[in-house]
């Protein structure tokens, strides 16, 4: 194995043991990226998709079908605060697409890339689940709801 990735002791620990929860090792697939992407500053790298292929005995390409699928996961570096606009139908209709180029041009970062600073990346995303409390936001894993443009940046502002 060449992979320059790897995962802590107690990160390492955790993929076995969900390797052993599961009947099917497959399931064990989601946690491990969850814990890669958490280990590995936010997202989840070609390196440690090969390290997880030799730590949970299963194909490169079975890994990475899950990784690609679900938008939960970073294929590429992000900021500290990864922000996560929704621009659905219920929150772009309530703005969500304006606030998203708002923070993009508040915060000198374009659509997906890491500001200058590498405090933020802002992403478009498709529904957050949240449609009743249009526009809202993800960063990170903290969900913000009902926002204007103001009251989105104030949020960001206070992130260090």
């Amino acid at each position: 194995m060449t992979s320059t990735f790897q995962l802590s002791e107690e990160g390492a620990a955790f993929v076995k043991r969900e390797l052993n929860r599961y009947e099917d090792r497959h399931s064990a697939i989601i946690p491990a990226l969850y814990r890669v992407q958490k280990e590995n500053n936010g997202w989840v790298s070609p390196e440690s998709v090969t390290y997880l292929s030799h730590l949970m005995d299963l194909p490169e390409s079975e890994i990475e079908e899950v990784l690609r699928f679900y938008t939960m996961f970073n294929t590429k570096p992000v900021g500290r605060h990864h922000v996560q606009v929704c621009c659905n139908i219920s929150c772009a209709m309530n703005g969500g697409r304006e606030l998203a180029d708002r923070l993009c041009q508040e915060f000198d970062v374009h659509d997906g890339e890491i500001s200058g600073d590498g405090r933020f990346t802002i992403s478009r995303v498709e529904c957050l689940g949240a449609c009743d409390k249009a526009p809202m936001m993800q960063v990170n894993d903290t969900f913000c709801e009902g926002l204007t443009e103001e009251k989105a940046i104030e949020i960001l502002r206070e992130m260090k």
